[in-house]
């Protein structure tokens, strides 16, 4: 539908203001709208007015069925202005579609006749109240706008302040992540520190050997904490290193007693003193620190760091191993000096086995691969005076030095009670009274067994020992454990009965100590069987041929371990078969005798 007016007068650009309003409002344009399209639409007319002719004004309103709800307004100008190049004014409104349109323009003299003053008033009345109802919808949005402009305004300080607190809270974990990494690896540092402080200081202790471990020291420096390492030892023997000149740090670490650090550039270490570089190294910085044990020094350890300089924890490090190693070549040299002393005494006490016709003896002594390498165990072997041979084997309690000395007092003691005579029972039980006097502490075992020549039987006896083992001519091999006497020394009185045993040529007694058969987790017995064993598999020939030899075959089985806890002792009695004696008496009849 269309609608047009000719306009050449206010009176009818009012008329048609007021026409294109009723129209837009029946067409459902909504206030804004209406009042945004009247408001230009006069506005143009008031253009148009100022210029001569008559104008047209269409108004077009979209069908019902239409997909697009607006109406259309068009001002097309007069033909001069047309002419002139004057264009058409254009301009377009959304409507619901919703209102009803009149079907035609209104007689002359009706109510709404614009030509009437009432309805002009009433016209423009309308006008006012749709600019105020506009206006007052205006001043709604805009408080609505205001609103939610404060809204903003305060999200956005929320935000904002957000943004503030996230910002903070972000760089608070960064220097908490950092912090904690720092802590991290200072504590990954102290750890491998103090596991290669705790795994150099093991390898260090681990060895009494004092050349060992200034062997060591430097292997484990070299080159996780130092590019060289120079130890000087005070006691050093080789003159030629002697001689060497020394680093002033290091004289001066050496008289003084204190860490010293020389270089070009203060070190910062804590508990060293700083000097000026070495005339020796003045390119390289120097660690000397004196190697203490025992309020005394043992010599100076120099470090070239292996880069620039050390860090201060790495020299604290550095300066406690050094203590370390000083307390660890101290033991080792004391442990040297006793073991020389030890070795010498043992040396001493080592008996030359005498002979004696019909008879051969082979002894061997081990000691303990720990320790002093000495402890209580011994074997003699002498006369007496009717001309009898006495062979014994004992074990003093204890290892070391004490146990060695009241060894080779028990040794000197039974060698003197035997220039009496007496029997091997007999000689125990004074041994046993003289050992409980001296020494009411200490405690010992023996066993005694006594040739005679010409007499082919044997006396022994024994006091807490492990029994003697006896080989006979035809390989058989019987374990001499007739009743034994209590300990040595053990605050009991006791008399130490003889045992006896007849010898055919070609038998073979074997006397030993706990060292040789006895094992932590097994006891004495299975090591008993084991040397029985040992001894059977031998022939006579062999034993009469080479005792010394048979000796060193029969330890080998019974001490295959590398490391021993206890000192061997093992003495070989053997009767050589072309001694000429009398018949005997099985040793399965073996008596006990009474003391003579």
């Amino acid at each position: 539908m269309m609608r047009t007016w000719q306009i050449s007068t206010v009176t009818d650009a009012a008329r048609a203001r007021v026409a294109v309003a009723h129209l837009a409002a029946a067409c459902g344009v909504t206030a804004p709208g209406l009042t945004r399209l009247t408001s230009d639409l006069g506005a143009r007319l008031r253009q148009c007015l100022t210029r001569s002719g008559t104008w047209q004004l269409t108004f077009q309103v979209p069908a019902s069925d239409a997909d697009e709800k607006l109406l259309h307004l068009t001002l097309s100008p007069n033909r001069e202005a047309s002419a002139a190049g004057e264009p058409p004014w254009h301009t377009s409104v959304a409507c619901s579609g919703a209102g009803q349109l009149p079907d035609a323009e209104p007689a002359d003299g009706a109510p709404d006749d614009p030509d009437d003053p009432a309805v002009l008033a009433e016209a423009l009345l309308d006008a006012d109240e749709e600019t105020a109802l506009a206006l007052e919808r205006l001043a709604g949005q805009e408080r609505l706008v205001a609103f939610h402009q404060e809204r903003l305004r305060q999200t956005n300080q929320g935000v904002i302040a957000l943004h503030t607190e996230l910002d903070a809270a972000g760089r608070a974990q960064h220097e908490a992540f950092t912090a904690e990494r720092k802590a991290r690896t200072e504590a990954e540092d102290a750890r491998r520190r103090l596991t290669f402080l705790a795994d150099a200081s093991a390898s260090l202790t681990s060895s009494l050997n004092y050349e060992e471990i200034v062997r060591r020291l430097p292997e484990l420096l070299i080159p996780r904490y130092a590019e060289s390492v120079d130890i000087w030892l005070f006691d050093q023997e080789d003159d030629r290193r002697r001689s060497a000149p020394r680093p002033a740090a290091a004289v001066l670490a050496a008289r003084t007693e204190r860490p010293q650090y020389a270089a070009d550039h203060p070190g910062g270490l804590p508990g060293v003193d700083d000097q000026p570089p070495s005339a020796l190294s003045p390119r390289r910085p120097l660690l000397c620190i004196p190697l203490l044990a025992r309020r005394a020094s043992l010599g100076v350890l120099t470090l070239s760091p292996p880069g620039e300089r050390w860090a201060p924890d790495d020299a604290v490090m550095l300066i406690e191993l050094t203590r370390r190693a000083g307390i660890a070549l101290y033991h080792a040299r004391r442990f040297e000096h006793n073991r020389d002393i030890a070795e010498t005494l043992q040396r001493a006490l080592l008996t030359d086995l005498p002979t004696m016709p019909g008879l051969a003896l082979a002894a061997r002594y081990l000691p303990a691969t720990h320790g002093l390498n000495i402890g209580g165990d011994w074997y003699d072997a002498f006369r007496q005076a009717d001309g009898s041979l006495i062979t014994v084997v004992g074990d003093v309690t204890g290892h070391g030095l004490h146990a060695a000395v009241m060894m080779s007092q028990l040794r000197t003691a039974l060698r003197a009670y035997a220039a009496d005579g007496g029997s091997p029972g007999r000689l125990l039980t004074r041994l046993h009274a003289f050992l409980h006097h001296l020494q009411p502490d200490l405690y010992a075992t023996a066993v005694i067994a006594r040739f005679r020549p010409g007499d082919p039987t044997l006396t022994w006896a024994v006091a807490g020992h492990p029994p003697p083992v006896l080989r006979l001519p035809d390989g058989r091999v019987q374990v001499l454990d007739a009743r034994p006497g209590a300990m040595l020394g053990i605050p009991l009185h006791q008399e130490i009965d003889d045992h006896t045993v007849r010898l055919p040529p070609g038998s073979t007694l074997v006397l030993y100590t706990d060292g040789l058969v006895e094992r932590r987790t097994q006891g004495l017995d299975p090591g008993i069987v084991r040397l029985s064993a040992a001894l059977g598999a031998f022939g006579s020939a062999e034993l009469e041929a080479d005792l010394e030899g048979s000796a060193d075959r029969i330890l080998a089985p019974l001490l295959s371990d590398s490391e021993r806890d206890d000192d061997v002792c093992l003495l070989l009695s053997h009767i050589t078969a072309t001694t000429g004696l009398p018949s005997v008496r099985p040793p399965s009849e073996a008596t006990s005798l009474p003391h003579p």
